[in-house]
């Protein structure tokens, strides 16, 4: 576990060129960015610039080709190994054959974790993703909104310090996606999670986020670095507000000021 004064992540000067048929891919470069326990990072930007490369990086899911990265003071690998994150999907990804519940404790199960304490934490999940009483169902019984709640419960499961969520909820309808942003932040709140979150979408990019991080076309590079100044209780209304906006069109230059020098 890093020191509380030291970032949780931490990337300085890091590149990753994936090597192809075609020739190689620049998808990162000269990437430099801390981020703090509790912190809730978005990172934005076109397809391609390098939002889910970076989070796979923290995964230790692809290895960067120069420069350095950690994650609890610890390699990714390593932080893997001692299961400091969990992780959450474009696609909810759950197993049609297994119950809400027993997807909940497939990482619990193959941890090694006894029975009763795998129930004990999938009720927990369960009751702060706001699925208590569905452990029972199976993934085709519930809408898609809710399955991506019970994705975010698995990935809570085992009580990481840090949570990696890969544009969780891009495939959903503006009213569900508001509701789930709404209880995204509430469950921040109350876990104090430190929380990756790589999203498409500025209004939600800046209602959700202590820092928003704008990447550039590929190859992959940041921006800019933006700490929001919005208070941590917020209300949907708030997105009407004058700072509010003023957040959100300081992001829109910097993903047009990444396209400029890229052109």
């Amino acid at each position: 576990m890093a020191a509380p004064d030291l970032p949780v992540i931490s990337a300085s000067g890091l590149d990753l060129t994936f090597q192809t048929g075609d020739g190689p891919v620049h998808a990162l470069k000269d990437v430099a960015l801390d981020i703090h326990k509790g912190d809730f990072v978005s990172f934005i930007g076109p397809s391609g610039c390098g939002k889910t490369t970076f989070l796979r990086c923290i995964a230790g899911l692809e290895q960067p080709t120069g420069g350095t990265l950690s994650v609890n003071d610890m390699t990714p690998d390593a932080a893997r190994c001692a299961r400091a994150y969990g992780y959450v999907f474009q696609a909810a990804g759950l197993y049609p054959w297994r119950t809400i519940a027993r997807n909940i404790t497939l990482p619990l199960e193959i941890m090694g974790y006894a029975k009763a304490e795998q129930s004990a934490r999938v009720e927990r999940v369960l009751e702060l993703v706001e699925l208590a009483g569905f452990g029972a169902k199976y993934p085709w019984q519930l809408s898609g909104g809710m399955q991506q709640r019970a994705s975010i419960a698995r990935a809570l499961a085992f009580d990481a310090d840090i949570l990696l969520m890969d544009e969780p909820f891009g495939a959903l309808d503006e009213i569900v996606r508001d509701h789930l942003n709404e209880q995204l932040l509430a469950l921040w709140a109350r876990t104090q999670k430190t929380i990756c979150f790589v999203t498409h979408s500025i209004p939600e990019a800046v209602y959700l986020s202590t820092k928003i991080v704008v990447m550039s076309p590929r190859p992959g590079r940041i921006s800019d670095v933006i700490e929001s100044t919005l208070p941590k209780t917020r209300p949907l209304d708030i997105r009407d507000s004058p700072e509010f906006i003023e957040i959100a069109h300081r992001v829109r230059d910097g993903l047009r000021a990444g396209h400029a020098d890229d052109a």
